[in-house]
């Protein structure tokens, strides 16, 4: 009776183990290490000649003091700072061998191929909302 009971036990105590591992394991998949980024939608229009449109968002996990932007043309977590300024250069956003520069108004950078090709990128901030999601806008009147 008492070898029935240690078996029942030890199978209740892998069982609860194993749930337990699982459970871990589902929170985890959703999750980012600190630091990094990753793609979430990629949309890629051609319907105009000889120019591409491409829209990203990206979703990341940035430490203290970061935010995202790109690096060496991926999402990446860059010093806040750059963002806040306009700096876009400074997170060295075009590939390797690529010359950076941004454009007039600050809304953005090109990247120059030494072939001559450019590709421009503009920035459009989203608004940054808390845990209880974004208020709603209010519209101004027409007039």
């Amino acid at each position: 009776q008492l070898l029935k009971a240690l078996w029942a036990l030890a199978g209740a105590a892998l069982c609860c183990f194993l749930v337990l591992v699982i459970h871990a394991q589902f929170l985890k998949e959703g999750q980012l290490a600190a630091g990094t980024c990753e793609i979430v939608t990629l949309d890629r229009d051609s319907s105009q000649p000889r120019r591409t449109i491409a829209r990203q968002t990206a979703r990341c996990a940035c430490r203290k003091g970061q935010i995202a932007g790109t690096t060496r043309a991926r999402p990446a977590c860059v010093d806040a700072r750059i963002i806040r300024t306009k700096q876009w250069c400074e997170m060295l956003p075009c590939l390797e061998g690529e010359g950076c520069d941004l454009l007039i108004n600050r809304s953005g950078w090109t990247c120059t191929q030494p072939g001559g090709r450019i590709k421009t990128t503009t920035v459009r901030a989203r608004p940054r909302c808390g845990r209880g999601g974004c208020p709603a806008r209010r519209q101004s009147p027409r007039q």
